[in-house]
This record gives structure tokens, C-alpha cells and sequence, in this order.
């Protein structure tokens, strides 16, 4: 599903060709901002997970329309993983590393993630991507999730929370700006980030985009466990 031709880069351009692995969140948008100064890496790519069943992003449950708007708005091309509902492991690895193969048959020689400290989440994207030709980078790894969330707010991000799992915070979270305000009414043991799961989250706008995506709350509902708050297109698409 291309959305624009990959950014060009300058001739004899030395930085590493990357996918970025793009959820439609608050990490991966930030993720993309802090690459595009890298000296090592050029970000050429998004990589996604859609669940066919609902057309919409995996976990984040985004319409397909606001993914393709993000990518417009930053102007690089999505590369779909289009996976069944439910999902066995077996069939996302086995899609996933078709798309992977196609990555490193154009030059692709890194995956960035917007991962930020759970080890067992990192050593499995390593151990997925061993033998491919394509390293693994985690531009965000490691920094204070609190300072890490300041930073976006303050840096001009803008996001919603667009699922939330009510076994560690309340659903009445879900279609909440990500804002200082919500940073300070989450309860003691949520990450700033959501980092654990406790939510996700859609960006509207962002450093790394050349315009916003406008957007407007739709209908809450909870399935399969967890409360998704629908964010619908608000204007004209970008």
C-alpha cells in the first residue's frame, strides 16, 4: 500500500537504509523524529501490522484512512503485515518474514522500534531479525519513560489514547489526550508511556510530520478485553 515515494536521499548518502516499525503511536512517531538526525540511519519506510478482520491497525485498532494519513504526512510509503484475527504465532512470523526478505531485497539494512525497556520484547526482535541482514535499533531504549513522555509533549507531539486495557487503567482514559494533564492522574504503577501495555495511542501530530492528521473522537467500545476509543477522520485528509 504506497503512500508516497521514500525520501530521497542525497547522493552518496553513507546512513544505513531503515524501516521503522510504525504502530501509529506516540514511540514510533518519536522514534522517526529522533532518527531523522541520526548520522547512521535513514528512515525510508514504515512498517505495519493490520488485522484484516477489523482493517485497522493491530493492538492500536486505527482505521487504515488515519495510518495512510500519518504516512502522507510524514511522506514515506507503508509496507503492510496483514494478519488474520485471531492470529497464531506461527502465521505473524511467517508473514512478517516475507515482508523482511522484501525489505532486504531493496537495501534495507536496519528495523528501528520505538521499544523502551522490556528485554524479552527486545531479545525476541533480534532473535527474529538474526540471520537477515537487517539489524535491529532502538532509537528511544533505555530513557526515563517520564522525562521520555515530557519530551513529547513538550516537543510539540500530539496524541490520544486509543486503547486502553481496563485491568491496569481505567477505560475512562480511553480517548484522552496524551497531554501533562493525563500524565498526572495516572495512578502509581502505570508507565508514563504505557510502555507495559496499560495503553496505546494514535498521533495527530508531531515533529516529524509536515502537517497534522485532524482527527475527532468517535465511539468507545470494549471488545475482546480491552476499550478502544474510535478516532475518526476530521477534515479534508492531508
Amino acid at each position: 500500500m504506497p503512500a508516497e515515494p521514500p525520501r530521497k536521499a542525497s547522493e552518496g548518502d553513507p546512513r544505513i537504509p531503515t524501516w521503522l516499525s510504525w504502530s501509529s503511536g506516540k514511540d514510533s512517531a518519536w522514534s522517526l523524529h529522533r532518527l531523522a538526525a541520526s548520522p547512521t540511519h535513514r528512515v525510508v519506510g514504515l512498517l505495519t501490522t493490520i488485522t484484516d478482520r477489523f482493517a485497522r491497525v493491530s493492538m492500536h485498532g486505527v482505521r487504515e484512512e488515519l495510518l495512510r494519513a500519518q504516512a502522507r504526512a510524514v511522506g514515506l510509503p507503508v509496507h503492510e503485515v496483514r494478519i488474520p484475527f485471531p492470529c497464531p504465532n506461527e502465521t505473524y512470523e511467517r508473514r512478517m518474514g516475507t515482508v523482511v526478505a522484501q525489505a532486504r531485497s531493496e537495501g534495507v539494512g536496519a528495523m528501528a522500534f520505538g521499544d523502551l525497556f522490556l528485554e524479552d520484547i527486545r531479545k525476541y526482535r533480534e532473535s527474529r531479525l538474526e540471520g537477515t541482514g537487517i539489524a535491529p535499533v532502538f532509537p528511544l531504549w533505555g530513557l526515563d519513560t517520564r522525562a521520555l513522555a515530557e519530551a513529547m509533549i513538550d516537543g510539540g507531539q500530539k496524541a490520544r489514547l486509543v486503547c486502553v486495557d481496563p485491568r491496569k487503567l481505567d477505560a475512562r482514559f480511553a480517548g484522552r489526550e496524551f497531554d501533562r494533564r493525563l500524565l498526572g492522574e495516572l495512578p502509581e504503577g502505570v508507565d508514563p508511556c504505557g510502555e507495559r501495555g496499560e495503553f496505546h495511542t494514535f498521533v495527530y501530530a508531531s515533529p516529524a510530520f509536515a502537517r497534522p492528521v485532524p482527527v475527532r473522537n468517535g465511539e468507545v467500545v470494549e471488545r475482546d478485553g480491552f476499550v478502544f476509543a474510535d478516532l475518526e477522520p476530521a477534515g479534508p485528509a492531508p
